[in-house]
């Protein structure tokens, strides 16, 4: 007599939505530029004051639109205060919605106090730009220079904490095996560096600019960047198959069938590798030839953008497919709403709108560690290549 056992596992829905993808890009890309400007405005470092107005461009927009996208992803929005209500300690969310708010307002502090000296410069300005001006600089008197290293550095303490956070609260899920691993808040960190050197390099060529010197210091950090990101990969890779046991062997053990996954592991790597060796070769160059040739660093800035992004999508999308109740993999569709390439696309033109209401209002290119408005020159007379195409009115 010939029996059969059926066996049913119920499939769930993924948890979190593209828009935790988008969260957690873009709070990367802040934490990273944050540290990009940091030697200028925080430790007085002048030959790194261009990239560092450029960091804290996008510094300033990619704060402000993070936490847009992370409260799309609590699917209820309304019920944030919940974090605040009922507080745990144990949780690293709830620690999060405590950093986070802290967070954004020492990047606002930073920019305002680096941008004051140009507002108060600018209050008699005509229009908009002018009456903005006046209502910002808030007086006559001179901005510190040791409290912009002060709101500098406890913002970048700030900063710390959301780097931890955003890798511990994925980490410590058991129940993910793939996510179950000390590697992954390092690579979140590393690959976030990487991301943030192509958006300068990015935001560089939009400008006009084409600063050798800007160009040439970003390459040195994505360098380092790419190497630190390499290592820690490795180190992944060689857990996974040299161990018997643990989260790392159990996740080689989970995507080991796929063919998906593979592919996927190889794209990663080839792109790496890719992008690191274009970085070297562009820093190895002769100096007579490198203004030629960083002139298009840029696309490599878009690649470094792609890695981030991506590794963001492997981590938090397609391991949700992969099956924790039985074999194989779930199907998983982007869809075309809000909770899909409506919500991806949009969080992009939210920060797309943000980045352009600063060019337009505010003067992000005259950012400077303190002083007064007397010290505030035009950018170029910190460098000549500083003034891009678009200039304020």
């Amino acid at each position: 007599m010939n029996s059969a056992i059926e066996l049913l596992a119920p499939r769930y829905d993924i948890a979190w939505y593209p828009w935790a993808v988008q969260y957690f890009f873009l709070i990367a890309l802040s934490y990273a530029t944050l540290w990009l400007a940091a030697p200028a405005l925080v430790f007085g470092k002048q030959r790194w004051l261009p990239t560092a107005r450029l960091a804290l461009l996008a510094c300033l927009t990619t704060t402000l639109v993070a936490p847009v996208a992370l409260l799309a992803d609590l699917h209820q929005p309304l019920r944030f205060w919940h974090f605040y209500a009922f507080a745990n300690s144990h949780s690293w969310m709830s620690i999060g919605s405590l950093v986070l708010p802290l967070y954004v307002t020492g990047v606002i502090a930073l920019a305002w106090l680096a941008w004051r000296p140009a507002l108060q410069a600018g209050r008699h300005r005509p229009g908009i730009a002018g009456l903005l001006a006046r209502w910002l600089s808030l007086g006559d008197g001179p901005t510190p220079r040791a409290l912009v290293a002060l709101v500098g550095l406890g913002t970048l303490a700030l900063s710390t904490g959301i780097m931890l956070y955003t890798g511990a609260e994925v980490a410590i899920v058991k129940g993910r095996p793939l996510w179950n691993t000390v590697w992954l808040p390092p690579m979140f960190v590393a690959t976030g560096f990487i991301a943030a050197c192509g958006l300068i390099l990015v935001l560089d060529r939009i400008g006009g600019r084409r600063d050798i010197i800007v160009t040439g210091q970003v390459l040195k950090v994505m360098l380092g960047a790419c190497l630190v990101a390499g290592l820690v990969a490795g180190s992944w890779f060689l857990d996974g198959i040299n161990a018997n046991v643990g989260s790392v062997a159990a996740a080689m053990e989970s995507v080991r069938g796929s063919a998906e996954w593979r592919s996927t592991a190889l794209w990663g790597g080839l792109t790496g590798v890719v992008l690191f060796g274009a970085v070297l070769y562009l820093l190895t160059r002769p100096v007579s030839r490198r203004p030629a040739l960083y002139d298009w660093a840029w696309p490599l800035g878009l690649v470094a953008l792609h890695v981030g992004w991506m590794f963001r999508w492997v981590v938090l999308m397609d391991v949700q497919t992969v099956a924790r109740h039985s074999a194989g993999f779930h199907h998983y569709g982007i869809p075309a709403g809000s909770s899909g390439i409506l919500g991806i696309v949009g969080t992009f033109g939210l920060w797309l709108a943000a980045i352009l209401l600063v060019d337009l209002f505010l003067p992000w290119r005259q950012a400077r560690q303190g002083g007064s408005a007397t010290d505030a020159s035009p950018a170029a007379s910190d460098h000549p290549d500083v003034e891009g195409v678009l200039r304020h009115g």
